[in-house]
């Protein structure tokens, strides 16, 4: 070989030497490829791995761990053109309570309301939908049913009749008797609950289930179309829900009022409506004609959203204890992203739910 070698001319053994290198720079390039030029295998797998994010629910925070307010909401028809801030609300009970009124309590979470109003009393049981969230209670006096309780209960709550002209106010502009005249705002109430020395924050998971989605019940057996909604709760009042199909959400209206924000001139709306009965009775000696509420076992309902109403099941073991919301197979309620107003009127009212608006 050494021979051989020896017989070549320098110009074939420049030759023979540059193809030996090439062909070891390949070998070499092959064998060390994925250090030398990166691996497009490694890249395809960190595309292929990354998912598209999931969009979120906006109603809440979902992974927040603020502590919900609970305040309780003047229902008084001659304070219906002054209400302010529902529309902040991410939830909403309304329940009956004496004189064939309601009493709505609003429940906040991480959000800032420039006004509302108008903020009136306690009722004791209430007082299980605002332990069941895990909220501080905002109210502006008490019955002697929810003083009790309240103190009995160990509820964190903030009392403007302590409070008046600190973190409660009174709005001369409302057209109605000083009583109802009263609001705060959100960083009132977040200042009280500080000052109080309260807990602000919470392990409590929400109350109701969501999806950013949106549902879809058209195929639903069960199902039916749900475009006007009337809930009595008196002889003399009645919540109706008319569906709006472009913008996907239920109007509100109290008996035949169109209900709007008096701050911010907003129309009251409902993405979500739960509706469902339960046992009212008058207190037994009270001079007011309050009432108590018969609200844990188990009953029938509805979900009403987009247009549909689709038939549930609701259930609570005890005052403090969350309800139970559930589809007839025992599956979880899951709600759309929106506010949802809670309607539990009296088991010997009407619920009137129909395909059409009437004319």
């Amino acid at each position: 070989m050494k021979k051989k070698w020896k017989r070549l001319s320098q110009k074939k053994k420049i030759i023979i030497l540059l193809i030996l290198v090439l062909l070891l720079m390949g070998v070499l390039g092959f064998l060390f490829k994925d250090k030398i030029f990166g691996s497009d295998k490694k890249v395809e797998s960190k595309v292929e791995s990354k998912e598209p994010e999931k969009p979120k629910v906006k109603i809440i925070d979902e992974n927040s761990k603020s502590r919900p307010y609970a305040v309780m909401i003047n229902n008084n028809q001659s304070v219906w053109p002054y209400q302010s801030g529902l529309m902040k609300a991410y939830m909403i009970y309304e329940l009956l309570v004496e004189g064939g009124i309601t009493r709505e309590m609003a429940m906040y979470k991480d959000s800032d309301v420039e006004k509302i109003a108008s903020i009136r009393s306690s009722r004791h049981y209430f007082l299980d939908y605002v332990l069941e969230n895990d909220a501080l209670y905002v109210h502006w006096g008490w019955s002697p049913q929810a003083q009790r309780d309240i103190s009995s209960l160990g509820i964190a709550n903030i009392n403007g009749l302590t409070y008046e002209g600190k973190y409660f106010f009174r709005d001369n502009s409302i057209r109605a008797g000083y009583e109802h005249r009263g609001y705060s705002t959100m960083s009132s109430l977040k200042e009280a609950a500080e000052a109080k020395g309260y807990r602000t924050t919470t392990d409590e998971k929400a109350l109701l289930k969501y999806t950013a989605e949106p549902l879809d019940f058209k195929d639903s057996e069960e199902a039916v179309d749900a475009k006007y909604v009337a809930i009595r709760f008196s002889d003399s009042y009645q919540v109706r829900f008319l569906y709006n199909e472009e913008k996907k959400v239920y109007s509100r209206k109290q008996n035949y009022t169109d209900m709007y924000d008096y701050t911010s001139g907003e129309e009251f709306t409902a993405k979500n409506i739960i509706t469902y009965k339960a046992g009212y009775s008058n207190i037994y000696g009270d001079d007011k004609g309050r009432l108590n509420m018969s609200n844990t076992g188990s009953g029938d309902g509805f979900y009403i959203t987009e247009g549909k109403a689709v038939p549930i099941k609701w259930s609570k073991e005890s005052r403090g204890s969350k309800t139970k919301y559930t589809y007839t197979n025992g599956e979880e309620l899951v709600v759309n992203d929106g506010n949802t107003y809670i309607e539990i009127n009296p088991t010997y009212k009407t619920t009137d739910i129909q395909a059409e608006i009437p004319a």
